[in-house]
C-alpha cells in the first residue's frame, strides 16, 4: 500500500522502517474427528504438513486424516508473499481458531526425540474470507466500478475531463491507436490538471498499435479532473474511469433539520470512504500512507459510521511493525502515543480483549523504547531522529519538553495499565499506573500557570515558558485531567480566547471542537462546523481538505509544503464531523467495553431535530430528538439516557429519575423502544 505513492510520476518511498512478512510460518490446530476426513488444501509457498508429528509425503492437493484426536501442523515458506493455507474437509477447515507462530522453538536431540515447544508464542492465525482454492490472498485487489465524466472539453491537442467530484481509481482509455505518447495530468482542482508543470501526479501512456485497444495506467490515482495531452495525434474514442473502493457499508447515520449540516455529514462520509482502502490512509492524492495521527481519527469516525474492526486491526498492525523498535511510529513522537490510545478506544467500542492481549508484547517493547528516552526530569523532548509534530502551524515552537507530549505520554501509560491488567501482567500494570500518576503530577507542577489559568506550551532548560497554545489544554479537557474549576477557566482563557493562536487544520480543529463539546458548548460547535466545513463547501469542495485557512483566496487554497498544489483536497482527518455528531449530538458512547453499558446524552446544540443511528458490535442504538420528544431504541447492552428538561418529563416505557438541576436519567433496555416527552432547556 505504502509503496504506491508517486510525485511527478517518480516513485516516492516512505520515510520510516518498513517490515516485511515472516517468510516461514507454522499453523496448527487440534481436531477430534468422529470419522476419517478427506482434506482438500492449497498453500502459497513451499509446505510441510504433519499429522501428529509425522509428515505426509503426498502434497498433490488432498490428504486423509483418520478418525480420532489429531494435531495438524502446516509449515509454509514463502519469501515473496505472506505464507497462506486453505483447507476444506467435512470436519477440518481453516478458520479463525487455528494458531500460528513464526518460530516454534523445536529441536531434536541425539536420540531423535523432539523437544517440547512450551516456550513458543502462538497467536491466532490471520483469517479472512478466502473460501475456495480459487481465491488467492496475494492476488487480492479492491473492487472497481465504471464511472463516466460529467464534462468533456476538447481542444486541438488536449481533452479536459471533469468527473464531477473528487474520486479515486484508474483512468481507462478506449479505442486508442497510433504511434506515440500521451500524458494524463491529474488534478483535484481544474487549476492543477491544467498546470502540467506543477501538477502533483501524472502518467505517460506509450502506444504503438494500428488497431484500436483499451489501456489503463498501472497505478490508481486521485483526481476530479484529468487533462489528456495528445500532441502525437493518437486516435482516442472515449475515456472512462474505474472507481476503486473498499466495500464497506454504512451502519451509522445522522440527519437533522439543517440542510447545510446534512451536506457536511454526507461529504464527511464520502471523504472517509475515499480514504479507507486496504488500510486507513491519510489522503488519496499525495501520501496514500498509513500515518498514526490520521488513522487514530479514522478509527473514531469508523466506529460511528462503518464500524469495521478488521480495517482498524490491519492498520494498527501495519503501523507498529516488528521488533526491534528503532524509532517512533512514523518517526513522530506524538504518533507513537496515538497508537497506544487507539487500543483503549478499540476495546471500548468493540469489547475485543483478544486483540489487546495479542498485541501486549508489541505495546511493551514500544513503551520500553519511549521510557528509555526520558530526560533527567522524567519528561520527553525531541531527540535526534524524533519528529515532534503536534500540528501544521506556522511558528509553533517544538523546543524543550512540550506539555502536549507529556499529556499524551501520561494517557499512553494509563492505556498500558489497562492492557497489562487485561493481559494478566499485574506487576506491569502496577508499574505503569505509578508512572502515569507521577507524570500527571509533573504535568501540573511544571506546566500549570495559575496566572494564565492554563497549561503552558513548553518547559525549556527546566523553566516554564510563557507561551500558551490550545493543544495540551483542549486534550486535558476530554481526557478529564482538569477539575471542574480548571475546565471552566481553560474554556475562557484558551478555547474562547481569540488572542491564542487559532487552529487551521481539520486535524486539530477536531480535538478543539471535541473539547468544547465535552464542556457542553454544542451550540458554539455547531456554528464552528458550519463556518469551517461549510466554508470548504462554499468553495466547491466535494471532499474535505488537509488544511483550510479562510483568509486565503482562490488558488492559494491549493498550496502547501512550498508546492503550488501540495495540499490534499481529500484527507481523512477532514471527516471528523461524523464522530462529533454521533458522539456529542446524538450523544452515544460506550461506558464499558463493547457497549455492554453505554450513555446517551442528546444535545441539539441549536438544531430543531436530529435523527441517527450509532452502530454497536452486534447491533445499534437509534436516537431521535427534538425540542419536546426523545425516542430511543437499542438492540444490545444496557444504556443510560441522560438529559435535561425544563418541565417534568414523562415516559410510559420506563421510570425517569430526577437528578437535580433539571437533569434526568432513564435506563434503556435492549429491544424496548422508549418515547420521552420533555421540554428542552435553552442553553445559557
Amino acid at each position: 500500500m505504502q509503496n504506491r505513492r508517486t510525485e511527478r510520476n517518480a516513485f516516492f518511498p516512505i520515510f520510516w522502517k518498513m517490515d516485511s512478512h515472516y517468510p516461514l510460518v507454522d499453523f496448527h490446530k487440534d481436531f477430534s474427528l468422529p470419522k476419517a476426513d478427506t482434506i482438500h488444501f492449497q498453500t502459497e509457498g513451499i509446505c510441510n504438513i504433519k499429522i501428529d508429528g509425522k509428515a505426509i509425503d503426498d502434497l498433490t492437493g488432498t490428504f486423509i486424516v483418520p478418525a480420532g484426536n489429531h494435531r495438524i501442523n502446516v509449515k509454509i515458506y514463502n519469501q515473496a508473499t505472506p505464507p497462506t493455507v486453505f483447507m476444506s474437509g467435512r470436519y477440518v477447515k481453516t478458520d479463525a481458531s487455528w494458531l500460528a507462530t513464526f518460530e516454534d522453538k523445536e529441536w531434536i536431540d541425539e536420540t531423535g526425540k523432539s523437544s517440547d515447544v512450551s516456550a513458543t508464542n502462538y497467536q491466532p492465525a490471520g483469517y479472512w474470507n478466502f473460501n475456495s482454492t480459487n481465491q488467492i490472498p496475494s492476488h487480492f485487489v479492491l473492487p472497481v466500478i465504471v464511472q463516466r465524466p460529467v464534462s468533456v472539453v476538447k481542444k486541438d491537442n488536449s481533452i479536459l475531463l471533469d468527473f464531477g467530484k473528487e474520486t479515486f481509481g484508474y483512468v481507462k482509455l478506449h479505442g486508442i491507436a497510433g504511434r506515440g505518447r500521451l500524458q494524463l495530468v491529474y488534478g483535484e482542482s481544474k487549476e492543477e490538471a491544467l498546470d502540467t508543470e506543477h501538477a502533483e501526479t501524472f502518467d505517460w501512456i506509450t502506444i504503438s498499435s494500428s488497431k484500436k485497444i483499451d489501456t489503463t495506467p498501472q497505478l490508481s490515482k486521485a483526481f476530479r479532473y484529468v487533462n489528456i495531452k495528445n500532441t502525437d495525434g493518437l486516435q482516442l474514442d472515449s475515456v472512462s474511469m474505474l472507481y476503486e473502493y473498499a466495500d464497506l457499508k454504512d451502519k451509522g447515520s445522522f440527519a437533522c433539520n439543517d440542510e447545510e449540516l446534512n451536506k457536511i455529514y454526507d461529504v464527511s462520509k464520502y471523504t472517509l470512504h475515499l480514504s479507507t482502502r486496504e488500510f486507513f490512509i491519510d489522503g488519496i492524492k499525495r501520501d496514500r500512507w498509513i500515518w498514526s495521527g490520521d488513522a487514530t481519527q479514522s478509527y473514531l469516525m469508523n466506529y460511528y459510521l462503518m464500524n469495521d474492526n478488521e480495517t482498524v486491526k490491519r492498520t494498527m498492525y501495519a503501523l507498529r511493525g516488528k521488533d526491534p523498535v528503532t524509532s517512533h511510529i512514523n518517526t513522530i513522537m506524538d504518533y507513537t502515543f496515538y497508537w497506544f490510545l487507539s487500543f483503549y478506544d478499540y476495546y471500548m467500542f468493540t469489547g475485543d480483549k483478544t486483540f489487546l492481549v495479542n498485541n501486549y508484547d508489541r505495546m511493551k517493547t514500544l513503551m520500553d523504547y519511549v521510557v528509555a528516552r526520558r530526560n533527567k526530569d522524567g519528561l520527553l523532548e525531541g531527540m535526534t531522529g524524533d519528529w515532534v509534530f503536534v500540528d501544521w502551524a506556522k511558528g509553533l515552537s517544538k523546543k524543550g519538553a512540550l506539555s502536549f507530549e507529556q499529556l499524551l505520554f501520561a494517557r499512553g501509560l494509563e492505556t498500558m495499565t489497562i492492557c497489562a491488567d487485561l493481559s494478566d501482567h499485574k506487576d506491569d500494570a502496577v508499574q505503569y499506573s505509578k508512572m502515569a500518576t507521577d507524570l500527571k503530577g509533573k504535568l501540573f507542577e511544571y506546566y500549570w500557570s495559575e496566572k494564565q489559568k492554563a497549561l503552558v506550551h513548553s518547559r525549556i532548560d527546566g523553566k516554564q515558558s510563557d507561551n500558551i497554545t490550545r493543544y495540551a489544554n483542549m486534550f486535558a479537557i476530554f481526557f478529564n485531567y482538569f477539575n471542574e474549576i480548571q475546565k471552566s477557566e481553560v474554556k475562557k482563557s484558551v478555547l474562547l480566547n481569540d488572542t491564542i493562536p487559532s487552529i487551521t487544520t481539520p486535524y486539530m480543529h477536531f480535538y478543539e471542537l471535541e473539547a468544547l463539546c465535552a464542556l457542553g458548548s454544542q451550540d458554539h460547535v455547531l456554528k464552528e462546523m458550519k463556518d469551517y466545513w461549510g466554508g470548504m463547501l462554499k468553495l466547491g469542495a466535494t471532499s474535505f481538505w488537509e488544511e483550510y485557512d479562510p483568509s486565503k483566496k482562490g488558488a492559494e487554497h491549493y498550496e502547501m509544503y512550498g508546492r503550488k498544489f501540495g495540499k490534499s483536497l481529500c484527507h481523512a482527518w477532514g471527516a471528523s464531523p461524523i464522530y462529533l455528531l454521533g458522539r456529542y449530538y446524538l450523544g452515544v458512547s460506550p461506558t464499558s467495553p463493547g457497549f455492554e453499558t453505554y450513555e446517551i446524552k442528546p444535545a441539539l446544540g441549536g438544531l430543531k431535530w436530529m435523527d441517527g443511528v450509532v452502530p454497536t458490535p452486534n447491533g445499534e442504538v437509534r436516537v431521535y430528538c427534538n425540542t419536546s420528544n426523545i425516542k430511543i431504541s437499542a438492540s444490545e447492552g444496557v444504556g443510560k439516557l441522560i438529559f435535561k428538561s425544563a418541565n417534568n418529563p414523562k415516559c410510559k416505557e420506563g421510570k425517569i429519575i430526577a437528578k437535580g438541576g433539571n437533569q434526568y436519567e432513564l435506563e434503556i433496555k435492549k429491544d424496548q423502544p422508549y418515547s420521552i416527552n420533555y421540554k428542552a432547556v435553552v442553553s445559557e
